[in-house]
């Protein structure tokens, strides 16, 4: 059997009525009537592969799952691209890397078995972590990513610290990785999955040698590709995988950690992949409720209906992604919301990127903060201040 042949079978594109309702909530369609789920299904099933892939039309797609959410025959749109991706990847196409394909490049050199990394060099003194401990915090790739967009005001590093602040006020000190890899989601959904492998597997190794019984992470495409992917290509864990946001809403049952010192109105943007992929609704709402004094307001496109963060995988962040961030933005404003919330690293990235442009009418100017930093800041009890000490741009070594 073929990719193409077996893209078609797992994603049940067989089942597709040509009805279009795929297309017509596409957020990508909406800003470039090119690019139809509809058609590329079509072409696909005429047997226009080539043409498909040659067009570039692949790499449109955001694969955030809206589709899926009015498709009356159960096509998995998303998977069915993924997997063409990867028949595409051996013709030689490999999509529009944003920011050089740096990041790309980055995971490439993080598959390699030989590298060598000063990977927990962001562990704060004040950080309590333990080799022996029944959970393990798996915490992606924003060692990497945080030196990259500082310009844009995100410090993915933060949220990974105060993910670990969070555990530590309330009693667990977690184990974290020191030669942890990329979880390897990016190389999945580009197409890659000769890399996405080899990530899997040395990250399994790493995994199983813990005999930890809980992986807890803050990065939903982390928490989707542990729980769901790897069991999927290359075996079971041998853990339970939970996001922060649903841990935490297991262990918020008694008296609140927090103070009641934030006095804001919060809206919270549910990232694709914890919530559309994963059903990771309540779990977030739940714990922000614990806030004293923070208001939660919905956006009109909310849970199932909500509009991704405009790119995925490090790709196509182009004119489409920047208008579907700023609309993002200021349907998040029209809340009235001072706080845009989200639980997701790459959603802050890019909703960040997007902020810095108030010149279009109705965005207004709210902040926009990671669940766990948010968290960390209405803490009862006084933490060390959140003070940054990186001591190098990355912790890779040499290979």
């Amino acid at each position: 059997m073929t990719v193409v042949d077996d893209a078609i079978k797992k994603s049940k594109a067989y089942y597709c009525l040509g009805c279009g309702k795929c297309t017509a909530i596409c957020p990508i369609n909406a800003r470039n009537p090119g690019f139809s789920p509809r058609l590329v299904v079509e072409q696909v099933l005429h047997g226009e592969v080539d043409n498909l892939i040659n067009s570039g039309q692949l790499w449109s797609c955001l694969t955030c799952g809206l589709c899926g959410e009015r498709c009356h025959s159960d096509v998995d749109f998303p998977l069915f691209v993924r997997m063409l991706r990867v028949a595409a990847r051996r013709e030689g196409q490999i999509g529009n890397c944003s920011h050089g394909g740096a990041i790309q490049s980055i995971s490439r050199i993080m598959a390699s078995p030989n590298l060598k990394q000063d990977r927990l060099r962001w562990l704060d003194a004040n950080l309590r972590t333990r080799v022996d401990s029944d959970v393990l915090f798996f915490v992606g790739c924003s060692p990497l990513l945080d030196p990259m967009f500082r310009d844009v005001g995100a410090r993915p590093l933060d949220a990974t610290r105060n993910s670990i602040r969070i555990l530590n006020q309330l009693g667990v000190e977690p184990a974290v990785l020191g030669n942890e890899r990329c979880c390897g989601h990016d190389s999945l959904w580009m197409g890659d999955l000769a890399n996405f492998l080899k990530l899997a597997e040395h990250n399994l190794d790493e995994i199983r040698m813990t005999r930890a019984s809980t992986l807890v992470t803050a990065c939903p495409e982390c928490y989707h590709t542990l729980k769901v992917e790897y069991p999927r290509h290359i075996g079971d864990l041998g853990v339970s995988v939970m996001h922060l946001a649903q841990f935490l809403s297991t262990r918020l049952s008694g008296a609140s950690p927090f103070a009641s010192n934030i006095n804001a109105i919060a809206t919270f943007h549910d990232p694709c992949r914890l919530g559309r992929f994963s059903d990771v609704f309540d779990e977030p709402r739940q714990v922000l409720s614990r806030i004293p004094g923070l208001q939660l307001v919905e956006m009109a496109h909310s849970r199932r209906r909500a509009t991704c963060c405009g790119t995925h995988a490090w790709a196509n962040c182009g004119a489409a992604a920047k208008d579907i961030q700023v609309e993002r933005l200021r349907e998040a404003g029209t809340t009235g919301a001072d706080v845009l919330v989200t639980a997701c690293p790459k959603c802050e990235i890019h909703l960040k990127c997007a902020s810095r442009d108030y010149s279009r009418d109705g965005v207004r100017n709210l902040e926009v903060i990671d669940l766990s930093s948010l968290l960390a800041g209405a803490l009862t009890t006084a933490m060390s201040p959140n003070v940054s000490k990186d001591k190098s741009p990355l912790p890779l070594g040499e290979g």
